[in-house]
């Protein structure tokens, strides 16, 4: 019994709490800071039979763990830009061609893909004066969104960016 008594002892002695200095102060955190996110605008692209794709290179490595979603600007209507989320669905000509958008990415580039069986076969409107959004989305947030990706606009709102915050590129 003395010893379970001993036993019990030490056990109390170690949960309870010593009194003492409590060191150095740590360093201050970041009240406050927002997720950093970017969105990158392409100038107005052609694709064709010899130019099937069209690079961006990021201008610092996005950090592994972050989401690129790219968008087409597929239609303006009453003044509010339509931004349609790649890949898109296939498009088929009444000939039997198709066509899509695609893109891939690494930690420094997209490509961003105009996929066809033959693109000599589609019109201007898929080919000439391509504008896309390129949006870096942190990995924080990409865990936490519960919205949409394939809404621009609920991506950027989420990411608290507007069109002053996007960067176009030459």
């Amino acid at each position: 019994m003395k010893k379970l008594f001993t036993i019990l002892s030490i056990v109390a002695l170690g949960f309870t709490a010593c009194e003492g200095d409590p060191g150095p102060q740590g360093p201050p955190g970041l009240d406050g800071t927002a997720l950093v996110g970017s969105t990158y605008e392409t100038p107005a692209i052609d694709f064709s039979v010899d130019n099937d794709f069209y690079r961006f290179t990021f201008p610092s490595n996005i950090v592994n763990g972050d989401a690129v979603l790219v968008y087409r600007l597929e239609d303006v209507v009453d003044g509010l830009d339509v931004w349609e989320p790649l890949p898109t669905a296939t498009i088929f000509f009444d000939d039997g061609g198709f066509l899509q958008y695609r893109f891939n990415y690494t930690l420094g580039d997209v490509d961003i893909i105009l996929e066809s069986d033959d693109i000599s076969l589609a019109g201007a409107e898929f080919t000439q004066d391509q504008i896309f959004r390129i949006v870096v989305v942190p990995s924080d947030l990409v865990a936490e969104f519960n919205g949409d990706f394939s809404n621009y606009y609920e991506v950027m709102s989420a990411l608290e960016l507007n069109e002053t915050n996007i960067q176009t590129l030459k």
